[in-house]
């Protein structure tokens, strides 16, 4: 029976590293190694002797030692190599580095830059992470999510991507297995989500991208996507194994493409405990941004008109939540469905073309013969007339078209709303919708205004305006630490809520000026309030398994903090 180098005793504030390894086998495990932090008598008891320089630094100085290496690098990829490289020989440290420059760090290993690593993970390959299935041997996913070495009660979340959607850069393969790795860092650098105890999954069904095909580099499977029934033959053979596996975790989809993301979360949502960050973290985070507005203006949101351009999956995914949300505030379903204008690429979505439209858009197309007079010479409805007719008070794009948002479409939405709620999500930001300087400018400064892209603050007519960034980071993390805590069954619109209501309670948008949603250096307490509140209401809708005596208590002992354990040499 094969016998672990280390095992972790305790809670995850205060563990023990019961070690059986010995000499060069500690030093090559990164979750063990702590170089030159190990002391005089570690170093004895665990055969490090002679293995490593002479003086012993504390934490303190390594992590000045390893920002002085990371700033050295040259660009932002050199950077993300650098702090992958210092992961891979010191698990700990690399959390502390990360955890000490937040901000700063998390565009290097998550968005933008691993976009990049995504695209030369072929050409770049070093050290294997994560757990690679491939369609074309569905009857190995039992072995393959074995072979990682967890067992039922090990994982806590599982990352999953077939890399179709990735990051606005579209399908990339297996390469994919970095967004699961770098969702990963953010769950553990933001939530404390222990590293040991979550799985990295690329599905590796083909790709449709004809440079990874022609090039000779490629560790993908070579031929074209999987599509149909043996598709979801293949994610429904993983589903149940993981599942079986690990019956606590949450398993979280990634960057799925359009035409499987919705219908898989709705196909396994009532049954495991599932969540899509793309489409459900996407609209927590918006609805956050919404509530902290309404808040500052003591406006309810059952009174909102909302229009959304750019009508795809998380689009209608912030539809669906704003309109629960509205439900719960009074309204019934189909009241509150009549408070929202959704625009595709083909503009306005009207029951006349019922037929162009894909299911989960349907419910958001408007009655016939409401709209008439309404399209222009080509035919189609545009943003500028609904927004002439439909006066909204919310305004969200999430279109991918630069400079959507004009100055005679935000001067005429912002002549009918005293505080017009405007948010150009659509990322990098050569693609928001409006940039936020213009946006107060053409309101005279009352625009209540958040970014899926960060931007520096407005100054107009002698005020500083922050500009929030709707960034998910403030809602998964959290997510994923309340589901753990209570092992949770699913993931309930109630608990969503719950998160997104915890994120707005932490803004400070009542203060002129100050920005609608927390910022991102504020992460590790942000994801600790959300955890609370998700493990709230789950244990409140009954999805819970561990009874929830002291959340607060419970909540921040699950968090894992970046710091040596206690060494125990057996």
């Amino acid at each position: 029976m094969y016998e672990r180098p280390y095992e972790l005793v305790g809670t995850p504030d205060s563990l023990t590293a019961r070690i059986r390894a010995r000499g060069n086998d500690v030093l090559r495990n990164p979750m063990l190694n702590r170089g030159t932090a190990f002391t005089r008598a570690e170093r004895e008891a665990l055969g490090l002797e002679g293995l490593l320089p002479s003086a012993v630094s504390a934490m303190d100085g390594q992590v000045r030692r390893t920002y002085e290496q990371y700033r050295s690098q040259p660009d932002a990829l050199a950077r993300h190599v650098y702090l992958a490289s210092l992961r891979d020989r010191n698990e700990v440290l690399f959390y502390r580095l990360l955890a000490e420059h937040l901000e700063e760090m998390l565009p290097i290993v998550y968005t933008p830059t691993i976009g990049e690593v995504i695209e030369r993970f072929s050409h770049d390959y070093n050290r294997p992470r994560g757990v690679f299935l491939s369609i074309d041997e569905p009857d190995d996913i039992e072995r393959a999510m074995r072979d990682y070495g967890l067992g039922p009660d090990d994982c806590d979340l599982i990352v999953a991507t077939d890399s179709e959607g990735i990051l606005g850069i579209g399908d990339q393969g297996v390469g994919g297995v970095q967004i699961s790795i770098g969702k990963l860092t953010v769950y553990t650098a933001a939530g404390g989500i222990h590293p040991r105890r979550v799985i990295p999954v690329v599905l590796d069904v083909g790709t449709d991208n004809l440079r990874l095909l022609d090039d000779e580099m490629y560790l993908g499977n070579r031929h074209p996507r999987v599509r149909g029934q043996r598709y979801d033959d293949f994610i429904d053979a993983f589903v149940t194994t993981t599942t079986k596996l690990f019956p606590n975790a949450l398993l979280h989809w990634e960057d799925f493409g359009a035409s499987n993301a919705r219908r898989i979360l709705e196909r396994y949502n009532q049954t495991c405990c599932t969540f899509n960050d793309d489409m459900e973290g996407t609209a927590a985070v918006v609805l956050a941004a919404v509530f902290a507005a309404l808040g500052s203006t003591g406006a309810r949101l059952r009174d909102q008109r909302v229009v959304v351009y750019g009508a795809g999956t998380a689009g209608i995914g912030i539809a669906d939540m704003l309109r629960d949300a509205m439900v719960a505030d009074g309204l019934s379903r189909e009241e509150a469905t009549q408070r929202f204008w959704a625009l595709g690429s083909r503009g306005l979505l009207t029951e006349e073309r019922a037929t162009e439209l894909r299911d989960f858009q349907v419910p958001y197309a408007r009655p016939a013969g409401e709209t008439a007079g309404w399209a222009g010479p080509s035919g189609s409805i545009g943003l500028d007339e609904v927004v002439t007719r439909a006066r909204p008070t919310i305004l969200i794009g999430t279109s991918t078209q630069p400079g959507a948002f004009s100055e005679p479409i935000v001067r005429t939405m912002a002549a009918a709303a005293e505080r017009p709620v405007i948010l150009p999500l659509s990322n990098p930001t050569s693609l928001c919708e409006a940039l936020p300087e213009d946006l107060i400018a053409w309101t005279d400064g009352r625009a209540l205004v958040a970014t899926g892209s960060p931007f520096p603050p407005v100054h107009h007519d002698g005020r500083e305006h922050v500009i929030a960034q709707a960034n998910n980071a403030l809602v998964f993390p959290g997510l994923g630490l309340g589901v753990s805590v209570v092992k949770a069954r699913r993931v309930s619109t109630g608990m969503l809520t719950a998160a997104a209501a915890a994120v707005a309670r932490l803004s400070d948008a009542g203060t002129p000026g100050s920005a609608l949603l927390p910022p991102v250096d504020d992460l590790r307490p942000v994801s600790a309030a959300v955890g609370i509140a998700v493990a709230e209401a789950a244990s409140a809708e009954g999805l819970g398994q561990v009874e929830l005596h002291d959340p607060v208590q419970q909540v921040h002992a699950a968090m894992w903090r970046p710091e040596y354990p206690r060494i125990e040499a057996i």
